[in-house]
């Protein structure tokens, strides 16, 4: 039985650089007003959201993200960012709505040629213990395995509760690959499939919303607009998860 739902919303910015090349982050706040604000989310994660190069230094007004959209910034603790001048952990930054009361909060170095992390954070959402996951996964396919074992040996040390992984999980095909086995992550994730990327013609599912408990989400749409089609390489993607009751 599900006791509550949850509007997420997840985006790769592309570091604000836009189809024509410019790097502008004045597009992507107001693509943020426009169009995502208004969606009323109660998960927010971007990715790609800090410079690329160190001191990977922050793109975004994070202030002003949070009063577009009501929700409460999750890195003001400096073992949440990458360093001192970023917004977030390599490029990853999460929202939530106030009404999660959060428990735990951490990030996992995930190998790779280049820079990869997640972001998790554990709260009790109306009475419900709940665990977020926001990630930027490799373009190599084996090295997105070893990440997701990763994740999946990290979960097997934290208390039970549902888990919702969302991010930039650079897998373009449908059925999901060997990134989510089982056998691999402990648990079976699973969620609709849309093509976000390449913005201008959606192609590959790259981003995707997922759960651990089976058909819980729902109304999954790519938000599409000519503000975020010009803002990224990416178009948002949004959906609706449902929270299942502790102990059902």
């Amino acid at each position: 039985m599900y006791a509550t739902r949850l509007i997420c919303v997840t985006w790769n910015i592309h570091r604000a650089r836009g189809h024509d090349g410019l790097v502008d982050p004045s597009r992507i706040h107001g693509a943020v007003t426009s169009d995502l604000a208004p969606l009323a989310p109660d998960i927010f994660a971007l990715q790609e959201a800090d410079e690329e190069c160190r001191p990977h230094a922050g793109l975004l007004d994070m202030n002003r993200i949070s009063a577009e959209t009501g929700l409460a910034y999750q890195h003001d603790a400096p073992g949440m960012r990458w360093g001192r001048d970023s917004d977030g952990f390599l490029g990853t930054i999460l929202f939530l709505h106030p009404r999660f009361n959060v428990t735990h909060s951490d990030v996992l170095d995930l190998p790779g040629h280049c820079y990869r992390g997640a972001v998790v954070i554990e709260a009790v959402c109306d009475g419900i213990p709940v665990r977020v996951i926001s990630t930027h996964l490799s373009l190599f396919q084996p090295l997105r395995v070893i990440q997701m074992r990763i994740v999946g040996q990290y979960l097997r040390r934290r208390p039970e509760m549902q888990n919702i992984l969302l991010g930039d999980l650079n897998e373009w095909r449908p059925w999901g690959g060997a990134m989510f086995q089982h056998r691999l992550i402990g648990r079976s994730l699973s969620g609709p499939v849309r093509a976000t990327f390449p913005a201008k013609r959606p192609l590959l599912p790259l981003d995707r919303i997922l759960t651990d408990r089976e058909g819980a989400v729902r109304d999954m749409q790519v938000c599409t607009s000519r503000a975020l089609r010009s803002a990224s390489d990416h178009l948002p993607l949004k959906a609706e998860v449902l929270i299942e009751k502790s102990g059902e």
